[in-house]
């Protein structure tokens, strides 16, 4: 049987990164390209296919159709590709992850998958950091992290993973001693419970509520935001928080206060040095990430 012509593995490693980033410059960046060899790889798979996969406005590249499919049937077989070779390395040898997590996130939305990503890589461990500072420690005692930030330093290589809302969240008994509808003199009464890292949501909650000058009883700072949920459960204050933490905290003791939409100025983002992205602990982790949608 005749041996099959393969497309240039590296040209679609290309064509993968644009589409899952979303970002020819996001690709170009995460595999140390520039954008004329990111395009001359992107132009070889296309001779190869003869298809036109993507359609080029300025500097955007957009799936064509032919593009869309092509993506759909070679992506799973790709990830098939890395398992199977994955498989016949060494299965002694350790994959070791050092992650910075904030403790919030990794409760709600990482510990809950990480069966999922055990089951895919099992040589993968990860030694989980809560601590205080992550971005600043990634490349020394971290290799990756996950950060909750406005925008990360433009040095690391980062993914954003998630768009919110600021919650205004307490008891339900002190909800409903404030009532539906937003009154002054009541909100001036009550304490608020504010992250350290995190001030301007309070700023925009204000500000979205048309309190741009309100001044509450007192601010009560928290570095963790269990602790801050478990204030405003137990009626402690009202908790400014993203939205996503309390819908995830399925806890019947919570009240969102006011139905106002409040975009958060802060995002989780997944950072790294873009050089460790060739870091095989850390590629596995961040590839995952995009696909689990975390």
């Amino acid at each position: 049987m005749p041996t099959r012509r393969l497309p240039p593995l590296r040209a679609l490693e290309a064509f993968v990164r644009i589409v899952r980033l979303g970002s020819a410059k996001a690709a170009a960046n995460e595999l140390g390209l520039s954008p004329s060899a990111l395009s001359r790889r992107v132009g070889a798979l296309e001779d190869f296919t003869a298809k036109r996969l993507f359609a080029r406005q300025h500097q955007a590249m957009k799936l064509t159709e032919d593009g869309q499919a092509f993506y759909d049937a070679v992506s799973p077989k790709l990830e098939e590709l890395a398992l199977a070779v994955e498989s016949q390395m060494e299965s002694s040898a350790v994959l070791r992850l050092h992650l910075g997590v904030p403790s919030l996130f990794g409760e709600q939305r990482l510990f809950p998958r990480l069966l999922e990503l055990r089951a895919l890589h099992p040589r993968l461990h990860i030694d989980i950091d809560t601590g205080a500072h992550l971005a600043e420690r990634v490349g020394d005692t971290l290799d990756a992290a996950i950060i909750l930030s406005r925008d990360p330093e433009p040095s690391f290589h980062s993914v954003r993973l998630d768009q919110n809302k600021v919650y205004a969240i307490t008891s339900k008994a002190l909800a409903a001693d404030i009532g539906a509808e937003p009154d002054m003199a009541k909100l001036a009464k009550q304490t608020f419970l504010i992250h350290h890292d995190l001030p301007a949501s309070f700023d925009a909650w204000k500000l979205a509520m048309g309190l741009a000058k309100f001044q509450p009883a007192a601010i009560d700072h928290f570095d963790s935001g269990q602790l801050i949920l478990e204030a405003a459960a137990q009626g402690l204050g009202i908790a400014i928080m993203h939205g996503d933490h309390y819908l995830r905290a399925h806890d019947d003791r919570l009240a969102r206060l006011f139905d106002v939409e409040v975009e958060s100025p802060y995002s989780y983002w997944f950072i790294c040095r873009p050089r460790d992205l060739e870091s095989r602990p850390v590629r596995i982790f961040h590839d995952w990430v995009l696909k689990a949608g975390l």
